[in-house]
């Protein structure tokens, strides 16, 4: 359980980190190793971080619930270093997408309208498998995704999770870019799946 005291203390970090433009680098229960990245918005349960991969390469976007950051450091303290990479590599400092973490429904609705793919994670149902394709709706709870595969094909069926599961949102990397690029768009849309 993540005490008042630390929450609000955590969000005045990432404000400050946010206006500042400051690299951040928290851990998080279910992965090992740190995430680095540049904080772009924040929600009520999600913020919206542009990601530092592990290569020092700006790497798409990733989502995260409050309640799962641990041993947050605003900045970084090699903030210097990963920055002075990033600057020799041509990489600036990232555009903001027009995606909204005012509330999952929303963060997941405007990533999609802004992302052909979209990445949803359900850590604490499964931490070693994550959920990618296009999100077609949501509705009652739920997000539909109409999936694609690691070998770049599309699913016939389409999957359906529950908002109340996911712990993390992922679009606009490397690996969803690449799935894209050998796909393309789904020819046919399945979305008249159970909405229950």
């Amino acid at each position: 359980m993540v005490h008042a005291d630390f929450k609000t203390r955590m969000r005045n970090q990432l404000t400050k980190a946010l206006r500042n433009r400051l690299l951040v680098s928290f851990t998080r229960p279910f992965e090992p190793g740190t995430v680095n990245g540049y904080v772009l918005g924040i929600g009520p349960k999600f913020f919206h971080l542009a990601l530092v991969s592990d290569g020092l390469r700006l790497n798409g976007f990733q989502c995260f619930r409050f309640s799962d950051v641990r041993k947050l450091c605003v900045p970084d303290k090699y903030a210097a270093f990963h920055e002075a990479v990033l600057r020799k590599r041509g990489q600036r400092f990232p555009k903001n997408p027009p995606v909204s973490v005012s509330s999952l429904a929303e963060l997941l609705l405007t990533a999609a309208r802004a992302f052909p793919l979209v990445t949803i994670h359900r850590e604490k149902i499964d931490p070693d498998v994550c959920w990618i394709g296009r999100v077609i709706g949501v509705r009652k709870g739920r997000v539909t995704l109409q999936e694609i595969g690691p070998d770049a094909r599309w699913d016939d069926q389409i999957g359906i999770y529950r908002l109340s599961e996911i712990t993390r949102v992922d679009f606009g990397g490397d690996y969803e870019d690449a799935l894209y690029l050998v796909a393309g768009a789904p020819k046919v849309t399945q979305s008249n799946g159970p909405h229950s």
